[in-house]
């Protein structure tokens, strides 16, 4: 049953179906004042602890510039062989010393060798294409209730927005804001994470299952999003000097505790997730005049914060 068809069956029956679970909430909401609406702060402010995670020290890198520091959380459930040859790569320090080779306004920021002459050790420069994978057991999907233009159906898994099919056997990563993918050539299978780039404008849905997404910027995206603009063909910097250098990048289960971020995102697998996708879907507020009741999975925000020492 589609939603759109829930909803004229009424949300009592909805609730008693249990078809949306704890978007029934939300039908509730949607009759109060806007005033009295919750907010995505709001939401927050009520978590318990068990609504969050930290990050995998496992597959988060740490991308160090001069102006600061980018934290990454990789996706091996999505990219499993990208996101192994990333993290050798970042091991064998391949990316030490490259540079942001180009920033398309609205678009991607991307970093690599722009010469392709440093060598690999121990890695792989090429891998089969990782566009979308098989839905697996025990992998989490949270649903957004909300039609989507580009997948039968949209969610999260982890800190991810995704899609899957019709049939619920295929699943594949979204193109929204701050994720990171593989750079490839024409061929699929002509990438393997030498080259990276970051979604830093308007999610460009037409990339989904076109490219192999890793994973996506859990801080530090102000450092990305502001870079200069290039200004050669796709964004790309015109001289070498434009170039902007990477210090390095370290897998954060390398570094000592002292050194690490020590931040923890919010599970989407839970109630209170599925509250602030109610808060986003339904806009409170004194701001708010009008609510679009509805929303994309690439304006769900997924909450990052400090660790509570």
């Amino acid at each position: 049953m589609s939603f759109q068809f829930a909803q004229k069956i009424g949300t009592q029956s909805i609730c008693a179906l249990a078809l949306l679970g704890a978007f029934c909430i939300a039908e509730r909401v949607h009759a109060e004042d806007a005033k009295s609406r919750p907010t995505v702060a709001d939401v927050l402010k009520a978590s318990s602890p068990s609504d969050w995670r930290p990050l995998d020290p496992e597959n988060t890198l740490y991308l160090e510039m001069a102006s600061g520091r980018v934290v990454i959380e990789l996706a091996p459930q999505f990219a499993p062989n990208h996101v192994a040859n990333i993290k050798a790569l970042v091991r064998e320090g391949y990316f030490d010393g490259l540079d942001f080779i180009r920033a398309q306004d609205n678009y991607v920021v991307q970093f690599g060798d722009a010469s392709e002459t440093k060598p690999i050790k121990t890695a792989q420069r090429t891998l089969k294409q990782e566009f979308a994978t098989t839905v697996k057991s025990g992998m989490s999907f949270t649903a957004l209730p909300d039609a989507d233009t580009y997948a039968a159906r949209v969610g999260f898994t982890g800190p991810f927005p995704s899609a899957r099919d019709a049939k619920n056997e295929n699943t594949w990563l979204t193109h929204c804001y701050g994720m990171v993918g593989a750079g490839r050539d024409a061929d699929a299978d002509s990438g393997g994470g030498t080259e990276l780039y970051v979604v830093i404008g308007n999610a460009p849905r037409h990339l989904d299952r076109n490219v192999t997404l890793v994973g996506r910027v859990m801080q530090g995206m102000e450092l990305l999003s502001t870079l200069p603009r290039g200004t050669a063909a796709m964004g790309f910097y015109d001289k070498p000097e434009q170039n902007v250098p990477i210090k390095s990048i370290r897998l954060a289960a390398d570094l000592p505790e002292e050194q690490r971020a020590h931040l923890e995102t919010l599970r989407t697998d839970t109630p209170t997730f599925k509250a602030v996708v109610n808060a986003v879907r339904f806009r409170g507020g004194d701001w708010f005049k009008y609510s679009a009741d509805r929303v994309e999975v690439c304006n769900v925000p997924v909450a990052v914060r400090q660790h509570p020492q």
